[in-house]
């Protein structure tokens, strides 16, 4: 598949991608429409590591001359630097039945997390970097365990396609189940609503961190569960445990903005305390705004 540069806002419209329906082509299309992107801007390569010097010749570039050894040699020499290749990373994937909302997107979140899932699973796996998958909610209903070849590349999109959204929330406990299993230095991406308690999501993600792993939280929403944009007299029912409200929306919308903030906050705040990076992304939003915080904590962290 060969995307023009011009099309790449087009491929990474979650409107646009998610009418893919064989999951492969989508994440395809995601990542190919990123990469594009991705090579007219200042980074040039995923993760590497240093792997030896030698001397600097016309044509290189001037900013991987290391200053360092000019100023001992008084020669110049350039670093080389070798793909990171052992990365081993765990995405979780929530899949109750909050993730099954939309209201001013025009996909679900659960739509937009398995597409999310695809691509980033894709991209690692084409890296030869090992992927392993939970999916879950209030239990676990699959993993699959770190592997890197093409087959397991499979055996991921066999298992993210047709997922029906189940159960409620619990990332804590199905965290907790799986962390035991992380034994590895590597990367964890969370992906999520994470209509959870804050406190102990990032207890739980505490764990895997002192395990030496780098951890990603992408929490998606829809952007009417933001703003809160409702007009007319609507009975609201909760995706998870049925309840039902009926209210007309500027009655609450004050209170339920200022919950909604507070929650988002609070999450936010616990995680970068920790030093885990957290990502709101709002379901209109193009994906290549979650594939570069995944990219930048590649480049940055390996």
């Amino acid at each position: 598949m060969y995307i023009k540069s011009q099309d790449i806002v087009t491929y990474l419209q979650p409107e646009i991608v998610t009418k893919i329906k064989n999951l492969e082509l989508r994440a395809k299309a995601v990542v190919e429409g990123f990469m594009v992107g991705l090579h007219r801007s200042p980074y040039h390569g995923f993760s590497v590591e240093f792997s030896q010097h030698r001397p600097y010749m016309q044509g290189d570039s001037l900013r991987d001359i290391d200053w360092k050894v000019y100023a001992k040699s008084d020669r110049f020499y350039i670093k080389q630097y070798e793909e990171e290749t052992n990365l081993i990373c765990n995405i979780f994937l929530d899949v109750s039945n909050s993730m099954n909302f939309k209201h001013k997107a025009s996909v679900t979140k659960l739509d937009y997390a398995v597409t999310l899932a695809s691509a980033l699973s894709y991209i690692m796996i084409n890296q030869k970097d090992a992927v392993a998958l939970t999916i879950y909610s209030n239990e676990i209903h699959n993993y699959l365990p770190p592997k890197s070849n093409r087959i397991h590349l499979k055996n991921i999109l066999i298992s993210l396609t047709g997922i029906k959204p189940g159960g409620t929330t619990n990332t804590t406990e199905c965290l907790n189940q799986i962390t035991e299993r992380i034994n590895k230095r590597g990367l964890t991406i969370i992906i999520s609503d994470f209509f959870d308690d804050a406190d102990k999501i990032v207890k739980s993600i505490k764990k895997i961190k002192h395990r030496k792993n780098e951890v990603i939280l992408f929490q998606l929403l829809d952007p009417s569960e933001i703003d809160f944009d409702f007009e007319k007299d609507a009975l609201f029912v909760d995706l998870e445990t049925s309840e039902e409200l009926s209210s007309q929306p500027y009655h609450i919308r004050k209170a339920y903005s200022e919950s909604m903030a507070d929650f988002i906050e609070k999450l936010k705040n616990e995680s970068l305390n920790y030093g885990i990076e957290y990502n709101l992304i709002k379901t209109d939003e193009n994906f290549s705004t979650a594939l570069f915080s995944y990219f930048k904590k590649r480049v940055m962290s390996f």
